[in-house]
């Protein structure tokens, strides 16, 4: 348990800074696929990382498996000192009470409560999904783990282009995936019966819900303006308040008997009610002066 804390820890400070140095990294327009492209990591160990450790474990014994992330870690503590740039970008040197001024920004806390339910929606559903497969759709135990890749592989689709596609308009992208995500959760479980619906329907689920991702971070690096690495990191923290609050949910739906496709239903209001928010959010940013965008010139220590 103690582990799991430190692991914890780590996790959500390195996805909040490493956010931050992508996008200082490149020219304004393009920030949202440098943050997509840093992410990219997080979605290939889905496809790749997971059937890979399981097959470690199985051959060796689970000991191997921590061995060999302990080696991976070693590789990418070594690969970050030889390879990111300390020189390059726009360097945020603010204070303290500079990157705890900008929590105070309405528009902040308001990004953090999409990230919380729109993140919170997908991951909620998907807590549950090998119950969903196995009883409803009627899959074989044995094809659940195929069956993840192919969700993995809808995460690493969905985070490339939902970058790409917030390089061009952050609000728009968001407001067209969280809506799309309520969508083909509803349909998800309205057709889970199917097993070829099921499979688009949970490729479908992967690439709406992770296409927020580089759209969400953006959103409130930008509102944060020059204090940003405090509100990065907890927006982080919003990911993950998001996971369990979605599962706390559907798992309440669950026992109280609602079946097995109450997660989706669960997960799909989340989403909805992420859409409300962030049209909430929007109106009220309209009215408001527009967010100053950084200098993209390196600035002196």
């Amino acid at each position: 348990m103690a582990g799991r804390i430190v692991a914890a820890l780590c996790h959500g400070a390195f996805f909040g800074i490493g956010a931050l140095v992508a996008a200082d990294l490149v020219a304004h327009a393009c920030k949202p696929s440098a943050v997509a492209i840093m992410f990219t990591g997080l979605t290939a160990e889905n496809v790749l990382g997971v059937p890979l450790s399981t097959f470690i474990g199985q051959q060796f014994g689970w000991r191997a498996t921590f061995w060999s992330i302990t080696v991976i870690g070693l590789v990418a503590f070594v690969g970050v000192l030889a390879l990111v740039p300390q020189d390059r970008g726009r360097r945020v040197l603010s204070r303290l009470r500079d990157e705890v001024g900008a929590l105070r920004d309405r528009q902040v806390w308001l990004s953090m409560a999409v990230t919380v339910l729109g993140f919170g929606g997908m991951f909620g559903a998907f807590t549950y999904i090998a119950y969903t497969l196995t009883e409803v759709s009627g899959f074989a135990s044995g094809a659940v783990p195929w069956l993840l890749v192919l969700f993995g592989g809808g995460l690493f689709v969905g985070n490339l282009l939902g970058g790409r596609a917030a390089n061009v308009d952050v609000p728009r992208t968001l407001l067209v995936v969280l809506g799309g995500l309520a969508v083909v959760m509803a349909l998800f479980a309205l057709t889970a019966g199917s097993q070829v619906a099921t499979v688009v329907a949970l490729v479908l689920m992967g690439a709406f819900g992770f296409a927020t991702v580089p759209g969400l971070q953006m959103r409130i690096m930008t509102y944060a303006g020059a204090a940003p690495t405090l509100a990065s990191g907890a927006n982080i923290a919003a990911f993950n308040v998001g996971n369990a609050l979605g599962a706390w949910l559907g798992g309440l739906t669950i026992t109280a008997g609602l079946g097995f496709t109450s997660p989706l239903w669960v997960g799909s209001s989340l989403a909805l009610a992420a859409l409300v928010v962030l049209v909430v959010a929007e109106r009220a940013a309209a009215h408001a002066p527009a967010p100053a965008v950084p200098d993209e010139e390196p600035v002196a220590a």
